[in-house]
């Protein structure tokens, strides 16, 4: 029997895997992706979404697709927040993260709708192909997300030299925490490519499991009568892996944030307790003292 159903996947072929993106056509001599068509409906998409949605949104808790929003962005938010040693520094980039989190999310789950992929096809390749299905565009969200990142860190610490220092533990004048530093900072410029790549992995190997089960259901009967019974169960899986990609993504970019914001509000407790300017921690311990 196994030899048989080998040989009758042979004969009628293999399921078509796509993962280069494909050109659905140009303007102004600029190649648009089907990634880039399908990202910007999905982007469109969002913000109508979630416009609608946050007009929804009443003091009196409400049924429906909103109640889901609104757990959402309450679980982002108080993540976020609780990162920071003071929450009220988390609390300013909150919209940040939010946003993130439901573009990821959503781009996710774009690609359990029937129509994306090999549903509509156009010069041999997909019409639509998820953001987060491609490399490049996956490339491009981690990047901004740690520009993102970089200029809120700058920015907290109170310039590039304090936020470079978060990086060394100790001396410089020390070897091994210099070297540790040294690799500490190549290690957090990596970071573009892990987030990139852990997303765009997930992503398209979800995909792929969902095409070939659903092609192994279709070549056990004619008209592709099982396709949908065998390809459900790793559709709904999807969707849970689409969430736990989306708050993966989130909740990283808001840690690398976090570590530089509170190493470096470290720093400056320690020169207040241990080597401080006297007139600067007389002055911390009249306000400690209330006066």
């Amino acid at each position: 029997m196994i030899a048989g159903l080998l040989t009758r996947f042979a004969i009628e072929g293999s399921p078509t895997v796509h993962v280069a993106p494909g050109t659905d056509f140009t303007i102004a001599g600029i190649p648009i992706t089907n990634a880039m068509f399908y990202g910007w409906i999905c982007t469109i998409s969002i913000i109508i979404f979630l416009i609608w949605a946050a007009r929804k949104v009443t003091v009196k808790p409400q049924g429906g697709v909103v109640q889901y929003v609104e757990a959402g962005v309450e679980f982002v938010t108080n993540f976020v927040e609780g990162s920071f040693t003071d929450p009220a520094v988390g609390r300013k980039y909150v919209p940040f993260f939010v946003t993130l989190f439901f573009f990821v999310l959503f781009n996710n789950w774009s690609e359990l709708i029937p129509v994306v992929g090999d549903g509509i096809q156009l010069h041999g390749h997909p019409l639509f192909r998820p953001v987060t299905a491609d490399l490049n565009m996956t490339l491009a969200i981690g990047l901004v997300t740690m520009l993102v990142v970089y200029a809120a860190s700058i920015k907290e610490t109170g310039g590039p030299i304090k936020y470079l220092r978060h990086f060394f533990i100790g001396s410089l004048l020390n070897p091994l925490y210099l070297v540790i530093g040294i690799i500490e900072i190549i290690t957090d410029l990596t970071r573009v490519f892990s987030l990139s790549l852990r997303l765009f992995l997930n992503i398209t190997i979800g995909e792929i499991v969902i095409i070939v089960f659903a092609f192994l259901g279709g070549a056990l009967l004619p008209h592709s009568v099982l396709s949908p019974v065998t390809a459900v169960p790793f559709w709904l899986l999807e969707l849970g892996v689409g969430v736990l990609q989306a708050y993966i993504f989130a909740i990283l970019g808001t840690n690398y944030l976090a570590i530089a914001v509170n190493s470096a509000q470290d720093h400056t407790h320690d020169d207040l307790t241990e080597g401080g300017p006297p007139e600067t921690i007389e002055v911390a311990a009249r306000e400690a003292v209330g006066g």
